[in-house]
């Protein structure tokens, strides 16, 4: 997935030449803890929350340019949410402007990737279950699995996978997503098929 269907589109915005007072109205009439600051649609910094509380008492008198941050950490509309992630946890922020062409197009923020990585888990949706199992390496256990559950009358909308714990025996760990009626009997039926199943998610 991308940035694109997941940021806020036409954020709120502040001015080079505004006060800091000024940001601080936007902030607290938004609920939100940054803002890009533009020129002509083009982003020249971010000013944040942090930034405000360091100047309490002068809001009135002191101008965005003065505080904001210039070199801004962004991404575009097609990075895909795994790097926008990891850019979030690299540098340390809860949110990024989202760039198009040189202007600001939008804003994605640390909510956004969660939101998204529990529709990829199916939480947000009803009768979606969640199948772990260990892999032992074999190349075409994908495949098998994918079929296996398809004739179990499960329909998969998505697998994944991800390093296994350290105490769990398993090198690498498949997450199916699944609609089904009985995701336990599903599981049974990857047990005999010698599959070791981790774990049911409901």
């Amino acid at each position: 997935m991308i940035v694109a269907r997941w940021m806020t589109k036409n954020p709120i915005t502040i001015k080079a030449d505004d006060t800091l007072a000024a940001a601080r109205r936007k902030m607290d009439a938004g609920k939100f803890r940054r803002l890009p600051v533009v020129e002509d649609g083009a982003l020249v910094g971010i000013i944040t929350d942090r930034d405000l509380r360091q100047h309490v008492g002068a809001l009135e008198h002191v101008r965005v340019d003065a505080v904001m941050s210039k070199g801004v950490v962004s991404v575009t509309p097609s990075t895909m949410l795994e790097q926008a992630a990891y850019l979030l946890v690299k540098h340390k922020i809860g949110a990024m402007p989202v760039v198009d062409a040189g202007k600001l197009v939008g804003i994605v923020s640390a909510t956004d990737l969660l939101r998204a990585f529990a529709e990829v888990l199916g939480a947000t949706e009803e009768g979606v279950s969640r199948i772990d199992l260990a892999l032992a390496g074999d190349p075409g256990e994908l495949a098998t699995i994918g079929q296996l559950v398809a004739g179990e009358s499960g329909e998969i909308l998505g697998m994944g996978t991800y390093p296994g714990a350290a105490d769990s025996g398993a090198r690498q760990v498949l997450w199916v997503r699944l609609r089904s009626a009985d995701a336990s009997r599903v599981a049974r039926m990857l047990n005999e098929q010698n599959f070791t199943v981790l774990a049911i998610h409901p």
